[in-house]
């Protein structure tokens, strides 16, 4: 629930600081817990982080392992990489590109600017915290990335992936084009940082704020469509498994497409059995799309 660089630290959701007293640590947890409550109006994502947060840090025990375990263990994880070419007996997905790659490089280019130097760790949490919201948004979106292609790397022969897929002069990427036996998907990787819903056929809830990622996210498959004159059978929005309630969500038909919402351990059965509506790729056409793709696409 905490390794999310968007979401808060176990001290930040009871909104105290790292240091606080015993005493105090305890009277805000009470007050956190008041406020969050569902049958006094609270909302029940939050109230359950309340209740998370405390189970980390309510303790002198607990809080101690977690004030020592904490910084070095999501360092691991966000300063780690996608390694699409590990060994294993399981047929390997083909691959193009590097998932996360560029949002890693441009984060590393920008936290060297904001600090005005080199950083010993820039993917520390507690440097990450620190940094502006829009730094710990590109970490969190390549992390989001690569852990989405750790899911696909090992789907099997028969299903190809680009990542980080160019759609125009500028930044705008597509992060996954899937062409699989059940159809060609645009992915996007999201997160938030907590608990998402929906709305109609958008992302929805405080976490998201005004972002509109299935709109972006069709806006980057028409131009991958038009450039390799291939006709897309589905989106789907990746999210954290913390983060959604519902394995698939369907978020109904958009210009002929229809787009899902899926906890990403659940993205590897929706590629292999088919988004529920997507036009299938089959045949002849499988080659001839693969060969189009093959052709146009521009990674990062």
């Amino acid at each position: 629930m905490f390794d999310s660089p968007l979401s808060a630290s176990a001290y930040e959701v009871l909104g105290v600081a790292p240091d606080v007293v015993d005493d105090d640590l305890r009277r805000a947890y009470r007050l956190r817990l008041r406020e969050t409550h569902p049958d006094t109006g609270g909302d029940a994502a939050a109230f359950i982080q309340v209740q998370h947060a405390w189970e980390l840090i309510g303790s002198p025990e607990a809080r101690r392992a977690y004030d020592r375990g904490h910084d070095d263990g999501e360092r691991l994880q966000w300063g780690g990489r996608s390694d699409a070419s590990r060994t294993g007996t399981r047929p390997k997905t083909a691959s193009y590109g590097q998932a996360g790659s560029w949002r890693r490089e441009r984060y590393l280019a920008l936290v060297r600017e904001w600090a005005e130097g080199d950083v010993a760790d820039p993917y520390s949490p507690s440097f990450v915290r620190s940094t502006p919201w829009a730094l710990r948004r590109l970490l969190a979106d390549a992390l989001a990335e690569e852990d989405t292609a750790r899911a696909m790397e090992d789907l099997g022969i028969g299903f190809t992936v680009w990542h980080d897929v160019a759609t125009g002069p500028g930044d705008e990427t597509l992060d996954h084009v899937v062409l699989s036996p059940t159809g060609l998907y645009g992915l996007v990787s999201e997160d938030f940082g907590g608990p998402v819903g929906f709305r109609r056929d958008e992302i929805s809830g405080p976490e998201a704020g005004d972002r509109m990622p299935v709109r972006e996210l069709l806006s980057r498959m028409r131009a991958v469509a038009r450039s390799a004159r291939v006709r897309f059978g589905g989106a789907i929005v990746v999210l954290p498994d913390d983060d959604v309630v519902q394995p698939v969500t369907r978020l109904g038909v958009v210009g002929r497409v229809p787009v899902i919402a899926v906890r990403r351990s659940a993205l590897r059965t929706v590629l292999r059995t088919g988004v529920p509506g997507a036009r299938i790729v089959g045949g002849n056409e499988l080659f001839d799309v693969r060969t189009r793709l093959k052709q146009t696409v521009r990674t990062r």
